[in-house]
């Protein structure tokens, strides 16, 4: 026992020190505080920005899936997650092009200036704030899980502990801090969710014998549809829409972008992250399905404790608080950044409106920082379901966003009727499917719920084109890009249908099938590579022709340059009227 709580003390002070050292003084800009003066390169920004994915869910709720569901889960997310990392480029380089333009903050205050409707832009906020509130809820219910298997205190002391050491240093440091924790925190995640694996195996033999005597006795949890029967095509399709939809949404993700120090950042985010992605998840399903030859038998909720019951019983104390300590970097690195990113949304965009002449500042965003942090430990008191179940719910509610912001950033003239309609369309929507108005059928609510979204939006954009007799088609050129077509491609491959049923041969203790995936993930790496080759090559060009004007006279060079400064770079407004790339 005190060589646990000797770890997890040390864990502690050096997120403490790391957040004093990343300090932001109390009257510096809401930029320094919220965006680190946008100054974050490729390596930090793709840290940050997978250690803020990677959260609770990854550790609790994809071992817990592991558990109840077997390998069926593995595609889902390790696919599924790196798929929508084509979403960076679609909208998070455009996003950081007119973030850093315009001085922007939040997702809400981008919303905003697209299409110049300050109600859109508190509608906007509002639906971030009250569908991440139950996400950021899953963080200190999953420390109280990991903390009570550990030491064996109550699972809500726990969570009182962690949420109070990450307000700590995210009160001290904003994202600065958030930013180099999340660099530590990933690091140690990743080497520490492999190294489970490897001792769970270990634990049972090796992972070939091991999951040869899963595959004897549960041959269900290594083909599809689960050993639940849960993931028959139409939920597979679901949820692989939902995480390309609801990730590039979540708040904390959003806000990253306009963090970035330049569009290359942001490409080569976009690069590593589905290979990351396919390494990271496979571990925690792994340690999920060989559970069962030491714990047979948990259902429902129960089996979200796996992770930290396997390694409790198959390593030493050392080993177990490490382990388990990687637990806690996903959530914490998770829960630092909601909390940082609703605080902005709260003072940035609704504050003001609640009470007029208010000015935010980074003394209301640390303030809301701890108030929030209180709301999400008491909202993982009890908690009514699974941590997928609930986390399925959350993200759909903030993938009905999506069209609001692509649309947005693509589309000429956006209206704001357009984007308010979908929120509410797809808002109502989620809510009669959770509540059991609306049968989903063979689908998840996420299907139904961005009909609606889409169809409102479209509905109301096309009335208003319709009755100004223009034309409906303005099909943005990134969508004509010849590698858009092989991404699709690919997230249609992703349907293998003709595997379904298969639960083996096993290939060093995985099915066979899952390989499939795996390719898929290289292949969408290459097509991104080759993407970020095209637009390279078209910005060549203009740098080529700079050459000529050596030869000119310096009158003539001074008109070629007052003529380049006024046409401006490709997109340069970015905002309503600006043409589709």
């Amino acid at each position: 026992m005190e060589t646990r709580l000797f770890v997890l003390a040390g864990y502690a002070l050096v997120l403490l020190a790391i957040g004093a050292m990343a300090r932001t003084r109390l009257g510096e800009s809401p930029v320094s505080y919220f965006l680190a003066d946008r100054r974050l390169g490729g390596a930090v920004l793709l840290a940050t920005m997978a250690a803020t994915n990677f959260s609770a869910f990854t550790v609790f709720g994809v071992s817990g899936a592991g558990y109840r569901d077997g390998w069926a889960f593995f595609p889902v997310m390790g696919f599924g997650t790196g798929f929508m990392a084509l979403t960076f480029w679609v909208i998070g380089r455009r996003a950081w092009r007119i973030g850093r333009e315009q001085g922007l903050i939040t997702p809400a205050e981008l919303v905003g200036h697209l299409y110049g409707s300050p109600a859109l832009s508190t509608l906007f906020s509002l639906a971030m704030i009250v569908f991440t509130l139950p996400y950021l809820a899953l963080q200190p219910l999953a420390a109280g899980y990991a903390l009570e298997e550990l030491l064996g205190i109550p699972a809500f002391a726990g969570a009182a502990c962690v949420t109070g050491l990450v307000v700590l240093y995210t009160l001290r440091g904003g994202l600065r801090a958030v930013a180099w924790t999340d660099v530590f925190q990933g690091v140690i995640l990743f080497g520490l969710l492999l190294a489970a694996a490897v001792v769970a195996a270990h634990h049972h033999g090796g992972f070939a014998a091991a999951s040869g005597a899963v595959f004897a006795h549960r041959p269900e949890l290594f083909g599809r549809p689960g050993a639940q029967g849960v993931y028959l095509p139409g939920i597979w399709f679901s949820y692989l829409a939902l995480w390309f939809f609801c990730d590039p949404m979540f708040p904390q993700l959003f806000q990253r972008f306009f963090a970035a120090r330049d569009e290359k950042a942001i490409g080569r985010m976009m690069l590593a992250y589905p290979l990351l992605c396919t390494a990271l998840f496979a571990a925690p399903v792994a340690v999920g399905v060989l559970g069962h030859l030491s714990f047979p038998g948990l259902s429902g909720k129960q089996a979200d404790r796996i992770f930290p019951m396997l390694m409790s019983a198959a390593a030493g104390d050392l080993f177990a608080a490490l382990v388990v300590t990687a637990g806690l970097a996903a959530l914490m690195s998770t829960l630092d950044s909601q909390l940082l990113t609703l605080s902005a949304l709260f003072t940035r965009d609704l504050l003001p409106r609640l009470l007029p002449g208010t000015r935010s500042n980074a003394l209301a965003g640390r303030l809301f920082v701890f108030a929030l942090g209180l709301a999400g430990l008491s909202l993982s008191y009890r908690p009514p379901a699974t941590i997928l179940e609930i986390a399925t719910a959350s993200f759909t509610g903030l993938a009905v966003l999506f069209p609001t912001v692509l649309f947005g950033l693509y589309l000429q003239r956006p209206p704001a009727a357009a984007a308010v309609a979908s929120i509410l369309a797809g808002e109502a929507a989620l809510v009669l499917f959770q509540t059991g108005r609306i049968d989903p059928g063979p689908f998840l609510p996420v299907v139904g719920v961005m009909a609606a979204a889409f169809g409102a939006y479209g509905a109301v954009w096309a009335a208003g084109r319709l009755r100004r007799r223009e034309s409906l088609w303005a099909i943005p050129a990134w969508v004509r890009n010849p590698w858009v077509a092989v991404q699709a491609a690919i997230f249609v491959l992703a349907h293998d249908l003709w595997a379904w049923g298969v639960e083996g041969p096993l290939v060093a203790g995985v099915p066979a099938w899952a390989g499939h995936f795996v390719a898929l993930s290289l292949a969408q790496t290459a097509a991104m590579a080759a993407m970020l080759r095209r637009k390279e090559a078209q910005a060549d060009p203009p740098q080529a022709a700079a050459a000529p004007l050596q030869a000119m006279s310096p009158a003539r060079r001074r008109i070629a340059a007052i003529a380049a400064r006024s046409s401006g770079p490709e997109g340069k407004s970015g905002g309503r009227g600006s043409p589709p790339k």
